[in-house]
């Protein structure tokens, strides 16, 4: 079992999460090793919690034939000082995932406000915005994702 993990400094926000629904699916782009031949892909590989295929020679089925997503992602809380998090875990055969890459849109809640904010781009490593609401800056700055084992 892998998990994907994150470390953010948030202000005025919570509830950081990709924008994944059953009706459009977060592409979660990771970097695969072979569990056996310890060799990397040399690309990111992109897949979703939600699109199934069979495995050859199994009454079963799976999102990638090396992974299943186990659950919808867990969003990520505002604390203070910031703590790293799960939000995704993985159950992995034959492979590992070495690297994740936040390609894709997120979601985040105004703390004080309850203002909704989304298509937020993480592909930089931070994000600002102001809450018309709070009247305040909301910020998410300082990300660091982890995969380790569960």
């Amino acid at each position: 079992m892998l998990a994907l993990t994150l470390v953010a400094d948030m202000t005025g926000v919570t509830n950081l999460r990709p924008d994944d629904t059953d009706d459009d699916p977060f592409i979660y782009m990771l970097k695969v090793q072979c569990t056996s031949c310890r060799e990397t892909h040399d690309k990111m590989v992109g897949v979703n919690r939600i699109e199934m295929r069979g495995i050859s020679g199994s009454k079963g089925e799976s999102n990638f034939v090396w992974r299943l997503i186990r659950a919808p992602p867990k969003p990520y809380l505002i604390t203070s000082p910031p703590k790293q998090q799960t939000i995704l875990e993985f159950d992995c055969r034959g492979c590992e995932f070495v690297d994740f890459s936040p390609d894709g849109e997120w979601l985040v809640d105004g703390v004080e406000s309850g203002t909704k904010f989304s298509s937020i781009d993480l592909t930089e490593g931070e994000w600002f915005e102001y809450d018309e609401k709070a009247g305040e800056e909301v910020t998410i700055k300082d990300l660091k994702w982890e995969i380790k084992r569960a």
